[in-house]
């Protein structure tokens, strides 16, 4: 599979050192979903190849090396104290705006796939009659807000069942902890349950009067709302888990077809590394990244990570559909509002909020 070479020349040593930067976000396409390679060739082999080789070793080794250092001294200088206190309060007035960018974040896909004939994910045919109007009828009451934690618990039925009978659904882990966040947080505003339940509960309504499900609603709400401070950790973990999936089963074990993507975008004109130093490259960063992010590690900077690599993508990788990756792009911006959230790393290094001495007088940072 990989050509021994006889000689490395060094004059890309320093570029791949560099270019690795750029490397996970520009590779970071789901990799099933822009090529036509069926083979996915043999992970363990490409692994012990591309991991003896001298440079690669160097190249991942030192980058590898160099985050570590950084996080280490971090830690230990805390720069921009009051700038990264400010973010966070900043960040945090943006939560009663949660429900809603999730509801936007997997409603709109599901509509988009509905329209486009997959199911939920791009290389997933509908398998049953009406499953496109299904999907498009679930989405448009996620983007209503209409009966939103009902149908959140749908679709998230619906996925697990699709998981079952297609094995590729598993590249959409995403609906996951989209569909538990959704039906966590509920509706908010704006919103149709918000609206119909105003006028449900207004005195002399004539729709107060024959509203049926303002009393059940009411009864779910109340049994789902203690559960609702785990929104963070269920959206990091899932998320997390995405990510480290798609970086081990997308790419490090499934050469072929990284490779194949790497040859189809011709990335080493991009970044001159040989091209199994792209797919290790996006394949760990990816892997570290989701075990960052799943185990509350800088969650905000590692969300904010993530961002950056989605944008890369849609530059680097323009044929990977839009639409497909849309919930990952919220759940991302999900996790910039309310942080690491419970059970997380950086509620123990104290990176999930300020101290009381770096506390920002918002008023004076307005000023």
């Amino acid at each position: 599979m990989l050509e021994p070479r006889a000689e490395r020349p060094h004059r890309w040593l320093l570029s791949a050192v560099l270019g690795l930067l750029a490397v996970p976000g520009v590779a970071a396409a789901h990799v099933r979903y822009v090529t036509n390679a069926d083979d996915v060739g043999d992970g363990l082999q490409f692994l012990a190849a591309s991991l003896t080789d001298p440079t690669n070793a160097a190249v991942l080794g030192g980058g590898a090396i160099a985050t570590l250092l950084a996080l280490l001294v971090y830690l230990r200088v805390r720069p921009f104290r009051r700038d990264v206190a400010v973010f966070r309060i900043a960040m945090g007035d943006y939560d009663d705006l949660l429900p809603w960018l999730l509801r936007l974040g997997f409603g709109l896909p599901l509509v988009g796939a509905g329209f486009a004939g997959y199911l939920f994910n791009p290389v997933v045919e509908p398998m049953f009659p009406g499953t496109r109007l299904f999907q498009i009828g679930l989405g448009f009451a996620l983007l209503f807000g209409l009966a939103t934690r009902v149908a959140a618990l749908v679709g998230l039925a619906a996925y697990l069942v699709t998981l079952a009978l297609e094995p590729l659904a598993v590249y959409s882990l995403e609906w996951v902890p989209g569909f538990l966040a959704i039906a966590l947080v509920g509706s908010g505003r704006p919103s149709a349950d918000e609206t119909l339940g105003t006028v449900a509960t207004a005195e002399g309504t004539f729709y107060g009067r024959i509203d049926p499900i303002h009393d059940a609603a009411a009864w779910l709400n109340d049994a789902i709302e203690p559960y609702e401070r785990f929104v963070p950790t269920v959206i990091r973990v899932g998320m997390g888990v995405t990510f480290a999936f798609l970086g081990v089963f997308e790419k490090l074990l499934a050469p072929e077809m990284a490779l194949a993507v790497v040859e189809q975008y011709n990335l080493v004109e991009l970044v001159p590394v040989p091209p199994e130093l792209w797919v290790l490259g996006a394949g760990f960063a990816e892997l570290g990244l989701g075990i960052a992010i799943a185990f509350g590690l800088f969650t905000r900077m590692s969300a904010l990570t993530a961002l950056s690599v989605f944008t890369l993508t849609l530059f680097g990788i323009p044929d990977d559909p839009v639409l497909a990756h849309i919930g990952a792009f919220s759940l991302a911006s999900a996790l910039l509002i309310t942080g690491a959230g419970p059970y997380a790393l950086d509620n123990y290094i104290g990176a999930a909020k300020p101290s009381r001495s770096e506390t920002p007088d918002t008023t004076a940072a307005t000023d």
